[in-house]
Formats: C-alpha cells, sequence, structure tokens
C-alpha cells in the first residue's frame, strides 16, 4: 500500500526556530536570555526558587535571571558564560531552540558550534560601549555560518538614559560592518534585559523606537523548513538486507535525508561512483510513501542493483554535486593542538569518512579587521583560515553557501578520534563567493594520492 505523508510543515501547528546569543563580557547575554524565559513564563517554580535562593545568598534583593543560564559552576563564581547553554522554550506562536554561546575571545569555537545550526543570531552590545572587536568578530562568526537572520540587540540603554542617538549610531555601525560581510538581514532592537525594557513587553521609555520587542521579532522572523527547493541529497547510512523468507531480494538504503525531497521514479545518481538509477520505493516509518522531504529518516529502494555503501552520497541525476579529492574551505580550530601543514587527518563529511593530509593553510583570519594573515603555517584553538585539503577518496561536496549540512565536514585526530577542526567548503563570506568562484585550481602533481 502506498500512503501520501504529510509535509513537516503539517505535522505541528507551531514552527520552530533555532537561535543563538552572542556578545561581549558583561554585556547582559545570559540576563537577556533568563528575561525572555521568565517573561515568556517558560521558567519552573522551582528553577524560579532556585535563582531567588542563589540571588540573595549573594547578597542581591532581585533575582539574577543570568543564573537560569549560566549553570556551570565557574559560570556562576566567575559571572560569565562559558559552555553553550542549550534551553528549549515556546509561546503560542512559536517553539524555540536557544543556544547561548560564551563571549571571550578563548571561546570563539563554543560560539561557532551554537550558530552552526542556528536560523537567527542575537548580537548583544553593550550601549555604553558600542561596537567593539568582540561584536565584529561575533558578526563575522555569523557571516561565516551563513546565519540567514541577524538581530543587534543594544542592551543597556537604561545607562545611557534611553537616548535614541546613542542606539541609531551603534545601530548604523554594526549594520554597515556586518552587510559589507555579506549578512542579508539585520534588525536592531534597543533594550535593557534588566529592567525587561523591549524584551518581552514594549519600553515605557523608548517611545520613539516603533519596531518589535526581541520576543515579537523572535516569533515573526520568516523561518523556511521548506528544504524541497534547496539541492536534493540523501546520505546512506545503513544498507538493509534482511534475507529472509518474507523479504529474499529487499534492498535498502536507509538514512536522513539531508536537504530537498525525493520521489519514486526520480532518476538518481550515487556519488562518488556515479552510476545512475531510479528510485523504486521509499518506505518511511514502516509504510511504503511516493515522496519524502528532509529532515526525515527513511529507506530508499533502487531499481537496479547499483553498489551503495554506507557514506555513499544519493542525488538527482540532474542535480548531482561535483565529486572532488581538493577541498578548499573556511575552518574553525577548535583543539587545543595546532593543525599544521603537511598533517595526517581524517574527514568526516556527513555519513563518509575519508583519510586525508592538510595540504596547505593559506591565511588566518583577523576577524576584528577582517584582515588575512597570509601563510600561518598552523592554525592554533579558536583560529578561523582557509585550508586546502586532499582526500584520498573523492567526496561528494556542496558549497557551504549552497547546503549547510553537505558543505560542513570535520577534521578528525586519526590517532585518538579527537574533533580538530569545523569546515565550511567554498568562499568564506558570501561577499566573496562571486570573486573566489573564478579562481583557478592549485596544482596537485607533488601529492602521493
Amino acid at each position: 500500500m502506498t500512503t501520501h505523508i504529510q509535509h513537516p510543515e503539517q505535522l505541528s501547528t507551531t514552527t520552530l526556530l533555532r537561535f543563538a546569543t552572542a556578545g561581549s563580557v558583561d554585556d547582559g547575554k545570559s540576563t537577556l536570555v533568563g528575561r525572555l524565559l521568565h517573561d515568556s513564563k517558560s521558567v519552573l517554580t522551582d528553577q524560579l526558587e532556585a535563582v531567588e535562593h542563589a540571588s540573595r545568598s549573594r547578597g542581591q534583593e532581585a533575582p539574577d535571571l543570568a543564573l537560569l543560564t549560566d549553570g556551570l559552576r565557574a559560570e556562576r563564581e566567575q559571572g560569565i558564560t562559558i559552555d553553550v547553554a542549550y534551553r528549549y522554550f515556546a509561546t503560542p506562536r512559536r517553539r524555540f531552540i536557544l543556544a547561548d554561546t560564551p563571549g571571550h575571545v578563548q571561546y570563539t569555537r563554543n560560539m561557532v558550534t551554537g550558530a552552526s545550526t542556528a536560523e537567527l543570531a542575537v548580537v548583544l552590545v553593550d550601549a555604553r560601549n558600542g561596537v567593539v572587536e568582540q561584536t565584529r568578530r561575533h558578526a563575522a562568526v555569523a557571516a561565516l555560518l551563513r546565519v540567514p537572520h541577524v538581530v543587534l540587540a543594544v542592551n543597556k540603554m537604561d545607562l545611557v538614559d534611553y537616548a535614541e542617538p546613542v542606539f541609531a549610531a551603534i545601530a548604523e555601525e554594526f549594520t554597515a560592518y556586518a552587510a559589507s560581510l555579506g549578512v542579508p538581514e539585520i534588525t536592531a532592537i534597543p533594550i535593557s534585559a534588566l529592567a525587561g525594557d523591549n524584551v518581552v513587553e514594549p519600553s515605557a521609555h523608548m517611545d520613539w523606537y516603533g519596531g518589535p520587542t526581541v520576543l515579537e521579532h523572535l516569533e515573526t522572523v520568516p523561518v523556511s523548513h521548506d528544504l524541497t527547493a534547496c539541492h536534493a541529497r540523501f546520505p546512506v547510512q545503513y544498507v538493509i538486507r534482511p534475507q529472509t523468507a518474507e523479504h529474499p531480494d529487499y534492498r535498502g538504503y536507509a538514512g536522513q535525508i539531508a536537504a530537498g525531497a525525493f520521489r519514486v521514479g526520480e532518476a538518481v545518481t550515487v556519488l562518488p561512483s556515479g552510476r545512475t538509477s531510479t528510485i523504486a520505493g521509499i518506505d518511511a516509518l514502516g509504510e511504503s510513501v511516493d515522496i519524502a522531504w528532509a529532515p526525515q529518516s527513511v529507506t530508499i529502494r533502487l531499481a537496479d542493483d547499483v553498489d551503495v555503501s554506507r557514506g555513499d552520497l544519493i542525488a538527482p541525476a540532474d542535480d548531482a554535486p561535483a565529486v572532488t579529492k581538493d577541498v578548499e574551505a573556511t575552518v574553525c580550530h577548535v583543539a587545543d593542538q595546532p593543525l599544521s601543514v603537511g598533517q595526517r587527518v581524517l574527514l568526516k563529511h556527513t555519513t563518509r569518512t575519508v583519510k586525508a593530509i592538510v595540504k596547505d593553510i593559506p591565511s588566518r583570519l583577523t576577524l576584528d579587521d577582517l584582515s588575512q594573515h597570509p601563510a600561518p603555517g598552523q592554525l592554533v584553538a579558536n583560529d578561523i583560515g582557509r585550508v586546502v585539503v586532499r582526500t584520498a577518496e573523492p567526496l561528494a561536496l556542496d558549497a557551504y553557501a549552497d547546503s549547510r549540512r553537505t558543505g560542513s565536514f570535520l577534521l578528525i585526530d586519526p590517532a585518538d578520534g579527537t574533533t580538530l577542526t569545523a569546515g565550511m567548503a567554498g568562499a568564506s563570506f558570501a561577499a566573496e563567493a562571486e570573486a573566489e568562484a573564478g579562481a583557478s585550481a592549485t596544482d596537485d602533481a607533488e601529492w602521493d594520492f
């Protein structure tokens, strides 16, 4: 029996927004998150009581809402955020997954982790300090990760007498910088997280501001989970061959659809081999279906007996990615040990892991002014730079600008399995993509694989 399944958008009356927060130390980021949770009635009674008790023990009269997110003992003692804190909350209009990321320079890698799956980033700025180096760093990371929506939250407006010129100057400077990086949408909101101005409720002190509150913007910003228009990609995770009396000839390829949609009867190509076939059937949740969308987990059956194994990629025959052994990418180095030219690594892309060599590190990015430090030789923890990697086996890799899922990869230490680097294939920033498209390939004659 063949059934028609619902599109994921139809499965829930509320949409889901993944967003990340970032800001310099003491910009009030955790207080903003705490205020969002508190004022949207997303805090359990016992959680609020624990925060009130902890606040009183520190001599504070009012509850310190930052304690709702700063869960590590070191965070509470220092009054800073160290790890990425994930929080889940909901309003009648939308569900949210929030990644509260650290502000310190040495925790840049944590922000990359939190923002890598975000559809929106909230960048906080202290109204007294304006745009600082960390502000530019966070805007650059959001641009590198192709976060489609960025909110500039100018915090602590109560400490500058809610002055509109202060807000306007900061908003203008930040917007110009972020736009130069190719950030597609920037929304500036003046707030006071401590007092609650323009976080959930509109501020009575800033009648000159006519835009949305932070929560209102989060609830209404357009979020497209309709990936059917994207390049369809299906990384094979497991080959199913029951070989039972009931299913003697069944051969299915199981995995999660990374992007796009697949239909029965569609012509597809299996990469990296390049062999073609058509989809004979799609099984989802024990039922045969005509069509399946990302991010569903399904089993695809092909009409022909094609050699397919874990790590292969199934894509439409007329829209398959190029296969290459040379990967040029922007990376954020996340390990304490450096990444050096000539180093042997493992490259993990979707469900495929291959041996590789770091062929070149052309540059390291200085995020405060976007200057390139040429030929650094190595990258250390929290560095962002360009790398060229040669793989032992071909990969079907998209540009990160086209697909955050199939354009990303990890470099792994083959000795102990430590994650070394998070990579984004293709141009660094959206503004550079067109210029880099014409770059010529380098000569690979001296490489042994």
